[in-house]
Parts: C-alpha cells; sequence; structure tokens
C-alpha cells in the first residue's frame, strides 16, 4: 500500500507521496497540468512512476509504476519527464541494464531514453520505446522533454555517441509519443564538449518552435546557451545568455528552466552561487542565491522555484522578495495551474512533498 498523506500547513495543503517499498526513497518529481489535472512523474530504486490529481494538486490517487529496468539515474537533476499530448500522457526516462561500476554515481553503462504512453490517465502504459538510435548513447541520464499540448513532442538529451565529447541530440514526434524520429544533432561544441553534468531544457511555443537550453562548455567558460527550431530537425545558431561568464574547470551540474511567457522566452539559471532570470539578447537580472531551480509561466506571470540554505523558497508573480516554503527539501519542481496559481514539489526525506503556491 503506497501512502499519501495530507497534512496542513497555514492556508497550504502539502501532500506527501511516498516513500516507496519500505525505504526506497521518492526522487526527481515532474509536473504536467492539463486544466485542473496535474500529473506526477518520479523515481524511486529502479522503478519510474505516475501519481494523478483531478482536482489541482489538493489530492492524489496513488502511484502506479509504470516500468521496472535493472538501473534507473536518479541523482542531480536525471529523473524521468512528463507531459500531455493531445489525448496521452507521455513519460520518459533513461534506463539501462547493467550499472556503470562503483564510480558511475549510479548511471548505466548502455542507458538508453525510453519513453512510455497511456491513454487511459495512468492506469496502463504501454511497453517503453526507445529513443535514441545509436544504442547507449544518452547514460548520462540528463535529457528534457516538451510538448505542444497536442501531437507535437520533442525530447534532448546529453550524447555520447562517437566517444569524443558530449554533444546535444534531440528527437521529435508528430503522433503523440507513439514513434519519433531519426535523432538530430543540435549542438557540438568546438571546443570537445558541452558541460558533461548539466540537464537541458527544452520548449514549444505557439508557433511551433522548439527552444532548448543547455550549458555549454566554451573557451574556458561554462554559460547557457539557446538554439531555435522551427521544423525540429534543423536548429539556429546558438546565442549566448546573459552577459556575464562563468570561468569553471568543472560541471556545476546544475540546468536551470526555460518557458514562453505572453510570447516572451524567459530562462532561469545559476552562476556561480546566484540565480538569474534572463531573455535572448537582453543583461541577465539576478534572483536570488540558490540551487537546483525550475520555472514555470501562468496566467500571472511567471513563478520559480529553488533550493537555498534556508530551504525550498520560490517567486511568485506580484511579489517582489521570495517566499520561503518552510521544508527543509531538495530538487524542486514547478507548473502553473490554471487561474493564476502553480503547483510545487520537492525531494524531502524519502519522499516527495506536493504544495500548491497561491
Amino acid at each position: 500500500m503506497f501512502p499519501v498523506l495530507v497534512l496542513a500547513m497555514g492556508l497550504a495543503m502539502t501532500v506527501h507521496v511516498g516513500p516507496i517499498g519500505g525505504d526506497t526513497p521518492a526522487r526527481e518529481p515532474r509536473f504536467a497540468v492539463n486544466g485542473s489535472t496535474v500529473a506526477l512523474a518520479f523515481g524511486a530504486g529502479t522503478g519510474i512512476y505516475f501519481d494523478l490529481s483531478r482536482d489541482s494538486g489538493k489530492t492524489f490517487s496513488g502511484p502506479v509504476k509504470v516500468a521496472d529496468e535493472p538501473v534507473v539515474p536518479l541523482t542531480r537533476h536525471r529523473g524521468p519527464r512528463i507531459v500531455f499530448a493531445n489525448g496521452a500522457i507521455v513519460i520518459t526516462a533513461v534506463a539501462g541494464k547493467t550499472s556503470g561500476g562503483p564510480h558511475a554515481h549510479g548511471l548505466p553503462s548502455d542507458g538508453d531514453l525510453i519513453a512510455w504512453r497511456s491513454t487511459d490517465t495512468g492506469k496502463t502504459w504501454s511497453k517503453g520505446i526507445v529513443i535514441n538510435d545509436v544504442p547507449g548513447a544518452p547514460t548520462e541520464g540528463l535529457h528534457a522533454l516538451a510538448s505542444d499540448g497536442k501531437e507535437h513532442l520533442f525530447a534532448a538529451w546529453l550524447d555520447h555517441r562517437g566517444g569524443h565529447g558530449t554533444k546535444l541530440y534531440g528527437a521529435q514526434s508528430r503522433d503523440g509519443g507513439a514513434t519519433w524520429s531519426k535523432n538530430v544533432l543540435i549542438y557540438a561544441s568546438p571546443d570537445g564538449t558541452i558541460c558533461e553534468c548539466c540537464a537541458p531544457s527544452l520548449a514549444i511555443d505557439s508557433h511551433s518552435e522548439t527552444l532548448v537550453m543547455w550549458r555549454n562548455c566554451l573557451d574556458g567558460s561554462r554559460d547557457m546557451y539557446l538554439s531555435r527550431s522551427r521544423d525540429g530537425a534543423t536548429f539556429s545558431k546558438p546565442e549566448k545568455l546573459g552577459d556575464g561568464t562563468w570561468k569553471i574547470n568543472a560541471c556545476p551540474m546544475d540546468g536551470g528552466g526555460l518557458v514562453v511567457s505572453q510570447g516572451r522566452i524567459v530562462t532561469l539559471w545559476r552562476r556561480e552561487h546566484d540565480l538569474f532570470l534572463a531573455s535572448p539578447g537582453k543583461p541577465e537580472t539576478r534572483l536570488a542565491t540558490g540551487v537546483d531551480s525550475a520555472i514555470a509561466a501562468g496566467a500571472g506571470g511567471i513563478y520559480a522555484i529553488w533550493s537555498a540554505a534556508s530551504g525550498i523558497q520560490a517567486m511568485i508573480p506580484g511579489k517582489s522578495q521570495p517566499i520561503d516554503l518552510g521544508a527543509k527539501g531538495s530538487f524542486p519542481a514547478i507548473a502553473a495551474l490554471p487561474g493564476g496559481a502553480a503547483i510545487a514539489a520537492w525531494e524531502q526525506d524519502g519522499e516527495i512533498a506536493i504544495r500548491q503556491i497561491p
């Protein structure tokens, strides 16, 4: 029996999902929203799980196991992704058959990016479909998934094919995730590799343009770049985001987020100890001190969430200062709800904590 607890915290209600199977922690939550229906994906142990709310996240029906694989990476933003696609729900995750060894940090040596699809609101799930067309290329486990809410989906991932540095590859689906295209190279750094351990971000705008953001490795800097595609096959020359730079000879293991709000592209990412908001071609704006951020665009504006020294914090429309959600959690996620609210989730004491943000 999977526990789903509801606790009152002021005017907000916090829902706790997990842990799964006793001591197995629930990790890496992600949301998709369709009206008042909220779909949640997360990982636990070697399983990929789904949960559903029909009341904008006030209550959840209880986790359903989507798949069980020998190795599922679930650290540093490597968990599953989830989207609505017309009448279907699609979940993607990297999974493998063999561990990469004691120094691989839980990564598989032969991982593939797999998509599962449900057409009955998550009650049953299809057999997994491998998206990458070179076996074992996405072993780093870091990827992104976006949907236009209809039939168009796009996935992007860090790719090791060829054995010479990390590149950014992608593939699209035009039938709601049932089939996937030939893989396309989105970007390869002239310095030999992009940042090896930072998750990419994706969005599809109202004109069906695909937007992808990643952390580059160029001239000794690890800065965020953005590229665009109208056909899902060819991508524009990358644009550096923000005016500043981060000179660091290491991977921050921290990606960021990307949304389109009222026709404007807004990105959120980290440089050193600070988080910044930026739109292409404009200077960045410092948001806060923190790590592991996520962003959502709602009717009222931009929502952001991150981990700070004091716990989980969020920025909401109409507030000039962050709000403290009073939780000592990590790896938060956020999604906008109809009517101007949002729903947030994070890892906390082996569970997924979920709360509406007004």
